[in-house]
């Protein structure tokens, strides 16, 4: 079984965290400190509520001020660097928190604060109340960053910006009107890093959930001027695609005319969680040229209140010869998630080519 998360935390990070720190501020109490973090609701902590645990017992150990304390934070950054202390990146998510937990009345010591510390352990979640608080000056600030020289930096101006960033802080004005965040992300959509194009990609597709005719506007706009580029358009538009967005499949030249899946067939009408779900189909063109072809397959949940609910699974993306077809058998594995709860009763399965959802078959699980 692999190793909770939250393990991160314990006794041998916090040593190195206490033996690194004293580096910069030998007054700092490593034994109280230490004393104060395993306290005796720790063992039930979460990962994310042992970060914030950290950083609120940082604080009671810190002088109380923000200027002189941030700074030790920076000397500390300068000094995990030194010691290639950068696969500890995620456990060290208490420096941005600590900027933006007791640092948002300090806008010229956090600004540069956020810009050094996302060079080692991302800040992407920190810049998040500052873009609440400060509105278009952090916007303007994170435009800023998107012509930073450090790709990290660069890559916290679109991955901070996101209106739906997982785990992090919604940030409901841009799903309203994602208009001040564009320039950041045209100033990056030809970056040099992947790891920066990927984040773009990522924003377009937040985009594309609230106002999807603005990532087709730019998709459109976009496309068609290099390979990379390319790339980062299809993954902006992965919602719109499984969607069956017309306009997204036509950029990609997924026309659904002429394609059919038949024989399609489910092999195991009855499916107990734990177990897979089999079904087979062939797919064929039935025109007289080569087609480029998506193919997905849907499960409709059965809900608790008896209604279902579509979710959508790529299976590939290929090309089909003129007047040729092919088969496929696929399976589904029905495994407890913490996203979804599954109910026992009729389940339905489809096959999906280029966008077009053909006939569903039933089969009944067993939870």
């Amino acid at each position: 079984m692999a190793t909770p998360l939250k393990d991160l935390y314990c006794d041998t990070f916090y040593a190195s965290f206490c033996s690194d720190f004293k580096q910069v501020n030998p007054s700092f109490d490593a034994t109280g400190f230490t004393r104060a973090i395993f306290n005796d609701a720790f063992d039930s902590m979460e990962l994310k509520d042992r970060m914030k645990h950290t950083t609120a017992t940082l604080h009671e150990f810190m002088s109380g001020n923000y200027v002189n304390d941030v700074q030790l934070l920076l000397n500390l950054v300068e000094t995990l660097d030194k010691n290639d202390r950068y696969g500890m990146g995620l456990e060290y998510q208490f420096l941005p928190e600590y900027v933006s937990e007791y640092g948002l009345d300090y806008w010229d010591e956090s600004i540069p604060a956020l810009e050094r510390i996302t060079q080692f352990t991302t800040c992407e979640f920190a810049v998040r109340p500052f873009l609440t608080k400060f509105g278009q000056d952090m916007v303007d600030q994170m435009i800023k960053w998107s012509k930073h020289k450090n790709h990290k930096v660069r890559r916290l101006a679109s991955e901070g910006t996101r209106a739906r960033l997982p785990w992090g802080m919604a940030l409901p004005v841009f799903k309203k009107d994602p208009g001040p965040i564009l320039p950041i992300l045209e100033n990056l959509k030809n970056d040099g890093s992947e790891f920066v194009r990927r984040s773009v990609a990522n924003n377009l597709n937040d985009i594309a959930k609230d106002n999807p005719a603005i990532t087709l506007r730019l998709a459109t706009e976009w496309i068609g001027f290099s390979k990379e580029r390319d790339a980062l358009v299809k993954h902006a538009c992965r919602s719109l695609l499984k969607a069956g967005d017309q306009t997204a499949l036509a950029l990609f030249g997924l026309d659904s005319k002429g394609l059919e899946a038949s024989n399609f067939a489910v092999h195991t009408p009855r499916v107990s969680m734990g177990e897979r779900m089999r079904f087979s189909f062939m797919v064929e063109n039935n025109t007289n040229k080569n087609r480029n072809i998506r193919i997905e397959y849907a499960i409709h949940h059965l809900k608790k209140n008896g209604e279902r609910t579509k979710k959508v699974f790529k299976i590939s993306e290929r090309e089909i010869g003129a007047s040729t077809s092919f088969s496929m058998e696929r399976e589904h594995h029905f495994k407890p998630i913490t996203t979804r709860v599954y109910y026992s009763g009729i389940h339905y399965v489809s096959v999906i080519l280029n966008g077009l959802e053909g006939d569903k078959q039933s089969f009944e699980l067993l939870v």
